[in-house]
Protein backbone atom coordinates (compact mmCIF):
# COMPACT_ATOMS: atom_id res chain seq x y z
CA UNK A 1 0.00 0.00 0.00
CA UNK A 2 1.60 3.31 1.02
CA UNK A 3 0.97 6.75 -0.34
CA UNK A 4 2.64 8.45 -3.25
CA UNK A 5 1.33 11.83 -2.16
CA UNK A 6 -2.05 13.38 -2.68
CA UNK A 7 -1.58 14.49 -6.24
CA UNK A 8 -4.43 14.71 -8.66
CA UNK A 9 -3.21 12.05 -10.99
CA UNK A 10 -0.04 10.76 -12.46
CA UNK A 11 -0.75 12.21 -15.89
CA UNK A 12 -0.32 10.44 -19.17
CA UNK A 13 2.13 12.87 -20.76
CA UNK A 14 2.75 13.30 -24.42
CA UNK A 15 6.23 14.79 -24.63
CA UNK A 16 9.53 13.19 -23.83
CA UNK A 17 10.44 16.16 -21.68
CA UNK A 18 14.12 15.57 -22.35
CA UNK A 19 16.48 18.48 -22.86
CA UNK A 20 16.38 22.21 -22.43
CA UNK A 21 14.63 22.92 -25.72
CA UNK A 22 11.47 20.81 -25.52
CA UNK A 23 8.18 22.65 -25.10
CA UNK A 24 5.39 20.19 -25.90
CA UNK A 25 3.16 20.44 -22.85
CA UNK A 26 1.44 17.38 -21.47
CA UNK A 27 -2.05 16.22 -20.66
CA UNK A 28 -1.22 16.76 -16.99
CA UNK A 29 0.04 20.32 -17.50
CA UNK A 30 -1.56 22.17 -20.38
CA UNK A 31 -2.74 25.81 -20.61
CA UNK A 32 -6.49 26.18 -20.18
CA UNK A 33 -6.89 22.86 -18.35
CA UNK A 34 -6.94 22.23 -14.62
CA UNK A 35 -3.49 20.95 -13.74
CA UNK A 36 -3.62 17.22 -12.95
CA UNK A 37 -0.59 16.99 -10.68
CA UNK A 38 -0.59 17.93 -7.04
CA UNK A 39 2.31 17.01 -4.77
CA UNK A 40 2.99 13.75 -6.62
CA UNK A 41 6.18 13.22 -8.61
CA UNK A 42 6.27 14.53 -12.20
CA UNK A 43 7.89 11.78 -14.31
CA UNK A 44 10.54 12.63 -16.88
CA UNK A 45 8.22 11.94 -19.82
CA UNK A 46 5.99 14.82 -18.69
CA UNK A 47 8.74 17.39 -18.18
CA UNK A 48 8.81 20.30 -20.59
CA UNK A 49 9.74 23.93 -20.97
CA UNK A 50 12.84 26.11 -20.70
CA UNK A 51 14.43 27.83 -17.75
CA UNK A 52 13.97 31.30 -19.26
CA UNK A 53 10.18 30.85 -18.96
CA UNK A 54 10.64 31.38 -15.23
CA UNK A 55 11.63 35.02 -15.70
CA UNK A 56 8.24 36.43 -16.81
CA UNK A 57 6.45 34.29 -14.21
CA UNK A 58 8.45 35.85 -11.38
CA UNK A 59 8.51 39.30 -13.00
CA UNK A 60 4.72 39.43 -13.37
CA UNK A 61 4.38 38.57 -9.69
CA UNK A 62 6.79 41.31 -8.62
CA UNK A 63 5.86 44.23 -10.86
CA UNK A 64 3.26 45.30 -8.35
CA UNK A 65 1.93 48.05 -6.15
CA UNK A 66 2.96 46.42 -2.86
CA UNK A 67 6.62 46.84 -3.83
CA UNK A 68 6.05 50.60 -4.10
CA UNK A 69 4.25 50.63 -0.77
CA UNK A 70 7.19 48.90 0.90
CA UNK A 71 9.65 51.33 -0.69
CA UNK A 72 7.62 54.30 0.54
CA UNK A 73 7.57 52.77 4.02
CA UNK A 74 11.37 53.05 4.20
CA UNK A 75 11.13 56.82 3.71
CA UNK A 76 8.32 57.07 6.24
CA UNK A 77 10.57 55.20 8.69
CA UNK A 78 13.00 58.15 8.51
CA UNK A 79 15.61 57.00 5.98
CA UNK A 80 17.03 59.28 3.30
CA UNK A 81 16.53 58.26 -0.33
CA UNK A 82 20.14 57.06 -0.64
CA UNK A 83 19.85 54.99 2.52
CA UNK A 84 16.53 53.54 1.37
CA UNK A 85 17.94 52.46 -2.01
CA UNK A 86 20.96 50.85 -0.33
CA UNK A 87 18.60 48.93 1.95
CA UNK A 88 16.46 47.90 -1.03
CA UNK A 89 19.42 46.47 -2.94
CA UNK A 90 20.82 44.67 0.10
CA UNK A 91 17.48 43.16 1.08
CA UNK A 92 16.74 42.15 -2.51
CA UNK A 93 19.92 40.06 -2.66
CA UNK A 94 17.91 37.41 -0.84
CA UNK A 95 16.49 36.54 -4.25
CA UNK A 96 19.76 34.62 -4.76
CA UNK A 97 18.90 31.84 -2.27
CA UNK A 98 15.37 31.69 -3.69
CA UNK A 99 16.95 30.97 -7.07
CA UNK A 100 19.00 28.23 -5.43
CA UNK A 101 15.87 26.64 -3.94
CA UNK A 102 14.23 26.57 -7.38
CA UNK A 103 17.01 24.28 -8.64
CA UNK A 104 15.61 21.46 -6.49
CA UNK A 105 12.43 21.39 -8.60
CA UNK A 106 13.86 19.90 -11.81
CA UNK A 107 16.20 17.70 -9.75
CA UNK A 108 13.32 16.01 -7.90
CA UNK A 109 10.23 16.55 -10.05
CA UNK A 110 8.35 17.50 -6.89
CA UNK A 111 7.31 20.82 -5.32
CA UNK A 112 9.14 22.49 -2.43
CA UNK A 113 6.50 21.25 0.00
CA UNK A 114 7.56 17.66 -0.73
CA UNK A 115 11.30 18.29 -1.04
CA UNK A 116 11.19 19.56 2.54
CA UNK A 117 10.55 15.97 3.65
CA UNK A 118 14.27 15.43 3.13
CA UNK A 119 14.89 18.03 5.85
CA UNK A 120 12.16 17.27 8.37
CA UNK A 121 10.88 13.75 7.68
CA UNK A 122 7.39 12.75 6.56
CA UNK A 123 5.60 13.66 9.79
CA UNK A 124 7.89 16.50 10.79
CA UNK A 125 7.33 18.16 7.47
CA UNK A 126 3.57 18.13 7.94
CA UNK A 127 4.00 20.36 10.97
CA UNK A 128 6.56 22.54 9.19
CA UNK A 129 4.35 23.03 6.14
CA UNK A 130 1.22 23.67 8.22
CA UNK A 131 2.97 26.65 9.85
CA UNK A 132 5.75 27.75 7.51
CA UNK A 133 3.78 27.00 4.37
CA UNK A 134 0.03 26.90 4.61
CA UNK A 135 -0.58 29.51 7.33
CA UNK A 136 1.79 32.00 5.75
CA UNK A 137 0.15 31.45 2.36
CA UNK A 138 -3.20 32.38 3.88
CA UNK A 139 -1.69 35.57 5.33
CA UNK A 140 -0.20 36.57 1.99
CA UNK A 141 -3.41 35.73 0.12
CA UNK A 142 -5.28 38.08 2.43
CA UNK A 143 -2.61 40.79 2.18
CA UNK A 144 -2.65 40.76 -1.62
CA UNK A 145 -6.43 40.64 -1.81
CA UNK A 146 -6.59 43.66 0.45
CA UNK A 147 -4.15 45.61 -1.74
CA UNK A 148 -6.14 44.80 -4.88
CA UNK A 149 -9.46 45.54 -3.22
CA UNK A 150 -8.41 49.02 -2.03
CA UNK A 151 -7.59 49.98 -5.63
CA UNK A 152 -10.73 48.31 -6.98
CA UNK A 153 -12.90 50.25 -4.51
CA UNK A 154 -11.64 53.51 -6.00
CA UNK A 155 -12.34 52.23 -9.52
CA UNK A 156 -15.89 51.39 -8.48
CA UNK A 157 -16.34 54.85 -6.97
CA UNK A 158 -15.07 56.47 -10.18
CA UNK A 159 -17.79 54.51 -11.98
CA UNK A 160 -20.36 56.24 -9.77
CA UNK A 161 -21.15 53.27 -7.53
CA UNK A 162 -21.34 53.76 -3.77
CA UNK A 163 -18.86 51.44 -2.04
CA UNK A 164 -21.01 50.27 0.85
CA UNK A 165 -20.21 47.08 2.76
CA UNK A 166 -22.11 44.89 0.32
CA UNK A 167 -20.30 46.32 -2.69
CA UNK A 168 -16.94 45.93 -0.95
CA UNK A 169 -17.64 42.28 -0.20
CA UNK A 170 -18.68 41.72 -3.81
CA UNK A 171 -15.48 43.37 -5.11
CA UNK A 172 -13.29 41.21 -2.86
CA UNK A 173 -15.12 38.08 -3.98
CA UNK A 174 -14.71 38.95 -7.69
CA UNK A 175 -10.99 39.61 -7.29
CA UNK A 176 -10.63 36.39 -5.32
CA UNK A 177 -12.49 34.45 -8.02
CA UNK A 178 -10.10 35.70 -10.73
CA UNK A 179 -7.10 34.92 -8.54
CA UNK A 180 -8.27 31.44 -7.65
CA UNK A 181 -9.18 30.61 -11.24
CA UNK A 182 -5.54 31.06 -12.25
CA UNK A 183 -4.40 29.12 -9.19
CA UNK A 184 -6.77 26.25 -9.94
CA UNK A 185 -5.76 25.97 -13.61
CA UNK A 186 -2.18 25.99 -12.41
CA UNK A 187 1.33 25.93 -13.77
CA UNK A 188 0.91 25.79 -17.56
CA UNK A 189 -1.76 28.49 -17.54
CA UNK A 190 0.54 30.77 -15.53
CA UNK A 191 3.42 30.16 -17.92
CA UNK A 192 1.14 31.10 -20.83
CA UNK A 193 -0.50 34.16 -19.23
CA UNK A 194 2.28 35.78 -17.26
CA UNK A 195 4.53 37.07 -20.09
CA UNK A 196 1.64 39.22 -21.37
CA UNK A 197 0.78 40.33 -17.84
CA UNK A 198 4.42 41.23 -17.17
CA UNK A 199 4.57 43.38 -20.33
CA UNK A 200 1.30 45.17 -19.56
CA UNK A 201 2.36 45.92 -15.98
CA UNK A 202 5.85 47.03 -17.02
CA UNK A 203 4.44 49.54 -19.54
CA UNK A 204 1.97 50.91 -16.99
CA UNK A 205 4.50 51.32 -14.20
CA UNK A 206 6.99 52.81 -16.66
CA UNK A 207 4.48 55.62 -17.20
CA UNK A 208 4.13 56.00 -13.43
CA UNK A 209 7.91 56.09 -13.16
CA UNK A 210 8.07 58.89 -15.70
CA UNK A 211 5.79 61.13 -13.62
CA UNK A 212 7.51 60.21 -10.35
CA UNK A 213 11.05 60.72 -11.67
CA UNK A 214 10.29 64.17 -13.10
CA UNK A 215 9.00 65.30 -9.69
CA UNK A 216 11.04 63.27 -7.23
CA UNK A 217 13.49 65.03 -4.92
CA UNK A 218 16.75 63.09 -5.21
CA UNK A 219 18.40 65.22 -2.54
CA UNK A 220 15.59 65.14 -0.02
CA UNK A 221 16.65 64.51 3.55
CA UNK A 222 14.44 63.59 6.52
CA UNK A 223 13.26 66.51 8.67
CA UNK A 224 15.09 64.87 11.58
CA UNK A 225 17.92 62.71 10.15
CA UNK A 226 18.53 59.49 12.03
CA UNK A 227 21.90 58.82 13.62
CA UNK A 228 23.60 56.44 15.99
CA UNK A 229 21.59 53.55 17.35
CA UNK A 230 18.31 54.81 15.90
CA UNK A 231 19.80 54.79 12.39
CA UNK A 232 21.19 51.27 12.74
CA UNK A 233 17.90 50.03 14.14
CA UNK A 234 16.00 51.51 11.19
CA UNK A 235 18.46 50.17 8.63
CA UNK A 236 18.21 46.67 10.11
CA UNK A 237 14.42 46.86 10.15
CA UNK A 238 14.44 48.06 6.55
CA UNK A 239 16.61 45.21 5.31
CA UNK A 240 14.38 42.76 7.14
CA UNK A 241 11.30 44.32 5.57
CA UNK A 242 12.74 44.12 2.04
CA UNK A 243 14.14 40.61 2.52
CA UNK A 244 10.73 39.37 3.63
CA UNK A 245 9.59 39.71 0.01
CA UNK A 246 11.92 37.17 -1.59
CA UNK A 247 11.95 34.98 1.52
CA UNK A 248 8.19 34.53 1.16
CA UNK A 249 8.92 32.48 -1.99
CA UNK A 250 10.68 29.51 -0.38
CA UNK A 251 8.30 27.45 -2.53
CA UNK A 252 10.12 28.43 -5.74
CA UNK A 253 10.54 24.77 -6.78
CA UNK A 254 6.74 24.64 -7.21
CA UNK A 255 7.18 26.57 -10.47
CA UNK A 256 10.31 24.84 -11.78
CA UNK A 257 9.49 21.19 -11.16
CA UNK A 258 8.08 20.62 -14.66
CA UNK A 259 11.38 21.54 -16.30
CA UNK A 260 13.43 18.62 -17.71
CA UNK A 261 15.90 17.08 -15.31
CA UNK A 262 18.71 18.11 -17.71
CA UNK A 263 17.87 21.82 -17.46
CA UNK A 264 20.88 23.88 -16.40
CA UNK A 265 20.77 24.53 -12.62
CA UNK A 266 22.47 27.89 -13.18
CA UNK A 267 19.77 28.87 -15.67
CA UNK A 268 16.98 27.87 -13.26
CA UNK A 269 18.57 29.78 -10.37
CA UNK A 270 19.47 32.77 -12.51
CA UNK A 271 16.13 33.33 -14.25
CA UNK A 272 14.22 32.81 -10.99
CA UNK A 273 16.37 35.22 -9.01
CA UNK A 274 16.54 37.84 -11.78
CA UNK A 275 12.77 37.69 -12.32
CA UNK A 276 12.25 38.72 -8.71
CA UNK A 277 15.29 40.93 -8.12
CA UNK A 278 15.06 43.26 -11.11
CA UNK A 279 11.42 44.40 -10.86
CA UNK A 280 11.59 44.29 -7.07
CA UNK A 281 14.51 46.74 -6.88
CA UNK A 282 13.09 49.06 -9.54
CA UNK A 283 9.53 49.23 -8.18
CA UNK A 284 10.56 49.48 -4.53
CA UNK A 285 13.04 52.25 -5.34
CA UNK A 286 10.29 54.00 -7.31
CA UNK A 287 8.07 53.86 -4.22
CA UNK A 288 10.85 55.38 -2.12
CA UNK A 289 11.35 58.15 -4.68
CA UNK A 290 7.62 58.84 -4.77
CA UNK A 291 7.66 59.31 -1.00
CA UNK A 292 10.04 62.27 -1.47
CA UNK A 293 7.40 64.25 -3.36
CA UNK A 294 3.96 63.06 -2.21
CA UNK A 295 2.46 61.84 1.04
CA UNK A 296 2.77 58.06 0.83
CA UNK A 297 1.07 57.51 4.17
CA UNK A 298 -1.89 57.03 1.81
CA UNK A 299 0.12 55.63 -1.13
CA UNK A 300 -2.65 55.21 -3.65
CA UNK A 301 -4.04 58.70 -3.16
CA UNK A 302 -0.54 60.14 -3.10
CA UNK A 303 0.43 58.60 -6.42
CA UNK A 304 -2.84 59.56 -8.06
CA UNK A 305 -2.17 63.19 -7.14
CA UNK A 306 0.77 63.37 -9.59
CA UNK A 307 -0.79 61.27 -12.36
CA UNK A 308 -3.07 62.70 -15.07
CA UNK A 309 -6.76 62.01 -14.52
CA UNK A 310 -7.07 59.94 -17.69
CA UNK A 311 -4.32 57.58 -16.50
CA UNK A 312 -5.74 57.02 -13.03
CA UNK A 313 -8.09 54.15 -14.04
CA UNK A 314 -5.23 52.48 -15.92
CA UNK A 315 -3.01 52.74 -12.86
CA UNK A 316 -5.69 51.38 -10.56
CA UNK A 317 -6.38 48.50 -12.95
CA UNK A 318 -2.65 47.69 -13.00
CA UNK A 319 -2.64 47.54 -9.21
CA UNK A 320 -5.47 45.01 -9.32
CA UNK A 321 -3.89 42.97 -12.12
CA UNK A 322 -0.47 42.89 -10.48
CA UNK A 323 -1.77 41.72 -7.15
CA UNK A 324 -3.91 39.07 -8.85
CA UNK A 325 -0.82 37.73 -10.66
CA UNK A 326 1.16 37.71 -7.42
CA UNK A 327 -1.65 36.19 -5.42
CA UNK A 328 -2.42 33.44 -7.92
CA UNK A 329 1.05 32.02 -7.33
CA UNK A 330 0.48 32.11 -3.59
CA UNK A 331 -2.94 30.48 -3.93
CA UNK A 332 -1.45 27.80 -6.19
CA UNK A 333 1.20 26.93 -3.61
CA UNK A 334 -1.31 27.04 -0.79
CA UNK A 335 -3.14 24.10 -2.35
CA UNK A 336 0.10 22.14 -2.50
CA UNK A 337 0.88 23.13 1.10
CA UNK A 338 -2.50 21.89 2.28
CA UNK A 339 -1.81 18.52 0.67
CA UNK A 340 1.71 18.32 2.07
CA UNK A 341 0.36 19.11 5.54
CA UNK A 342 -1.53 15.82 5.34
CA UNK A 343 -5.00 16.96 4.25
CA UNK A 344 -6.36 14.47 1.69
CA UNK A 345 -7.83 16.86 -0.81
CA UNK A 346 -7.30 17.59 -4.49
CA UNK A 347 -4.95 20.50 -5.15
CA UNK A 348 -7.65 22.47 -6.96
CA UNK A 349 -10.09 22.02 -4.08
CA UNK A 350 -7.39 23.05 -1.63
CA UNK A 351 -6.84 26.28 -3.56
CA UNK A 352 -10.54 27.10 -3.32
CA UNK A 353 -10.68 26.32 0.41
CA UNK A 354 -7.65 28.48 1.10
CA UNK A 355 -9.11 31.26 -1.03
CA UNK A 356 -12.30 31.28 1.02
CA UNK A 357 -10.28 31.60 4.23
CA UNK A 358 -8.20 34.35 2.64
CA UNK A 359 -11.33 36.32 1.73
CA UNK A 360 -12.51 36.19 5.34
CA UNK A 361 -9.14 37.42 6.63
CA UNK A 362 -9.09 40.13 3.96
CA UNK A 363 -12.44 41.56 5.00
CA UNK A 364 -11.17 41.76 8.58
CA UNK A 365 -7.96 43.52 7.45
CA UNK A 366 -9.93 46.06 5.40
CA UNK A 367 -12.65 46.79 7.93
CA UNK A 368 -10.73 46.57 11.20
CA UNK A 369 -6.96 46.97 10.76
CA UNK A 370 -4.79 49.75 9.32
CA UNK A 371 -3.55 48.48 5.95
CA UNK A 372 -0.09 50.07 5.92
CA UNK A 373 0.70 49.03 9.50
CA UNK A 374 -0.51 45.54 8.73
CA UNK A 375 1.84 45.27 5.73
CA UNK A 376 4.92 46.35 7.65
CA UNK A 377 4.31 44.33 10.79
CA UNK A 378 3.32 41.15 8.98
CA UNK A 379 6.27 41.18 6.58
CA UNK A 380 8.82 41.85 9.32
CA UNK A 381 7.41 39.19 11.62
CA UNK A 382 7.32 36.45 8.96
CA UNK A 383 11.11 36.68 8.64
CA UNK A 384 11.35 35.00 12.04
CA UNK A 385 9.93 31.88 10.38
CA UNK A 386 11.08 32.26 6.79
CA UNK A 387 14.74 33.10 7.42
CA UNK A 388 15.59 29.87 9.30
CA UNK A 389 13.37 27.83 6.95
CA UNK A 390 15.20 29.16 3.90
CA UNK A 391 18.55 28.52 5.58
CA UNK A 392 17.78 24.86 6.28
CA UNK A 393 16.43 24.31 2.75
CA UNK A 394 19.41 25.96 1.02
CA UNK A 395 21.88 24.15 3.27
CA UNK A 396 20.27 20.80 2.49
CA UNK A 397 20.58 21.47 -1.27
CA UNK A 398 24.29 22.21 -0.85
CA UNK A 399 24.92 19.19 1.37
CA UNK A 400 23.19 16.84 -1.07
CA UNK A 401 24.58 18.64 -4.14
CA UNK A 402 20.95 18.97 -5.22
CA UNK A 403 20.54 15.22 -5.68
CA UNK A 404 16.96 14.33 -4.75
CA UNK A 405 15.07 11.11 -5.38
CA UNK A 406 11.56 12.28 -6.33
CA UNK A 407 9.76 8.91 -6.07
CA UNK A 408 11.40 8.27 -2.67
CA UNK A 409 10.25 11.69 -1.43
CA UNK A 410 6.63 10.80 -2.25
CA UNK A 411 6.78 7.51 -0.32
CA UNK A 412 5.02 8.22 2.98
CA UNK A 413 5.16 4.71 4.44
CA UNK A 414 6.91 4.04 7.78
CA UNK A 415 10.41 2.86 7.00
CA UNK A 416 10.56 4.79 3.72
CA UNK A 417 13.83 6.61 2.86
CA UNK A 418 12.70 9.90 4.37
CA UNK A 419 10.83 8.51 7.36
CA UNK A 420 13.89 8.97 9.58
CA UNK A 421 12.98 8.34 13.26
CA UNK A 422 9.25 8.10 13.90
CA UNK A 423 8.64 10.20 10.79
CA UNK A 424 10.83 13.08 11.98
CA UNK A 425 14.32 14.16 10.96
CA UNK A 426 15.61 15.47 14.25
CA UNK A 427 18.43 17.37 12.60
CA UNK A 428 16.06 19.51 10.56
CA UNK A 429 13.51 19.91 13.35
CA UNK A 430 16.13 21.02 15.87
CA UNK A 431 17.89 23.36 13.43
CA UNK A 432 14.64 25.04 12.40
CA UNK A 433 13.38 25.36 15.98
CA UNK A 434 16.68 26.77 17.21
CA UNK A 435 16.81 29.24 14.30
CA UNK A 436 13.27 30.46 14.95
CA UNK A 437 13.93 30.77 18.69
CA UNK A 438 17.13 32.74 18.07
CA UNK A 439 15.36 35.02 15.59
CA UNK A 440 12.48 35.58 18.01
CA UNK A 441 14.93 36.79 20.64
CA UNK A 442 16.28 39.39 18.22
CA UNK A 443 13.10 40.68 16.58
CA UNK A 444 11.71 44.19 16.98
CA UNK A 445 8.31 44.61 15.32
CA UNK A 446 5.01 43.66 16.98
CA UNK A 447 7.08 42.96 20.06
CA UNK A 448 10.70 43.56 21.08
CA UNK A 449 12.85 40.55 21.90
CA UNK A 450 15.40 40.73 24.73
CA UNK A 451 18.40 40.87 22.37
CA UNK A 452 16.83 43.69 20.32
CA UNK A 453 15.99 45.52 23.54
CA UNK A 454 19.59 45.24 24.74
CA UNK A 455 20.82 46.56 21.38
CA UNK A 456 18.55 49.58 21.48
CA UNK A 457 15.99 48.23 19.03
CA UNK A 458 18.40 46.87 16.39
CA UNK A 459 16.59 43.89 14.80
CA UNK A 460 19.07 41.13 13.99
CA UNK A 461 16.44 38.42 13.63
CA UNK A 462 17.24 37.82 9.95
CA UNK A 463 21.02 37.17 10.11
CA UNK A 464 20.89 35.45 13.50
CA UNK A 465 18.04 33.11 12.56
CA UNK A 466 19.73 32.15 9.30
CA UNK A 467 23.16 31.63 10.88
CA UNK A 468 21.88 29.49 13.75
CA UNK A 469 19.63 27.32 11.58
CA UNK A 470 22.22 26.73 8.84
CA UNK A 471 25.18 26.01 11.12
CA UNK A 472 23.22 23.66 13.37
CA UNK A 473 21.78 21.79 10.38
CA UNK A 474 25.26 21.27 8.93
CA UNK A 475 26.54 20.04 12.29
CA UNK A 476 23.67 17.57 12.84
CA UNK A 477 23.03 16.44 9.27
CA UNK A 478 26.39 16.14 7.55
CA UNK A 479 27.36 12.72 8.89
CA UNK A 480 23.90 11.21 8.67
CA UNK A 481 23.76 11.89 4.92
CA UNK A 482 26.61 9.52 4.21
CA UNK A 483 25.27 6.17 3.16
CA UNK A 484 21.65 6.94 4.00
CA UNK A 485 19.18 4.95 1.91
CA UNK A 486 17.22 7.00 -0.61
CA UNK A 487 19.83 9.73 -0.76
CA UNK A 488 21.57 9.72 -4.12
CA UNK A 489 25.35 9.71 -3.74
CA UNK A 490 27.85 11.74 -5.68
Amino acid sequence: MGSTGTGEGEGTGEGTGEGEGTRPGTAADRPGRVEAHGIDHVPDRERHGRARELFPVWAAANVNYLSMVVGATLILMGLSLGQAIAVIVLGSLFWAPIGLLAVSGPASGTPSEVIARAMYGIRGNRVNIAVNGWMLCICYIALNLAAAAVAAFVLVEKAGIDTNSGVKIAVVVVIAALTLAIGVYGHATMVRLYPSIAIALTVTFAVVAGYVCTRGDLGRQPAEPLSGGALWATLAAGVTLIASGPLSYTNSADFSRYLPRTTSPRAVAGWTALGGFLPGVLLTSLGALAATVVDMAEPQAGLESILPSWFSPVFLSAIVLGTIANNAMTAYSSGLALQAAGVRVRRSVGVLVDGAIGVAVTLYALLVSNFLDTVGNLLQLTVVLLGPGTAVYATDILLRRCRYDGPALTDERPGSPFWYTGGVNRAGALALTAGIAAAALCVDTLYTGPVARALGGVDLSLPVGIAVAASLYVLLMHRSLRGRAGVPRA
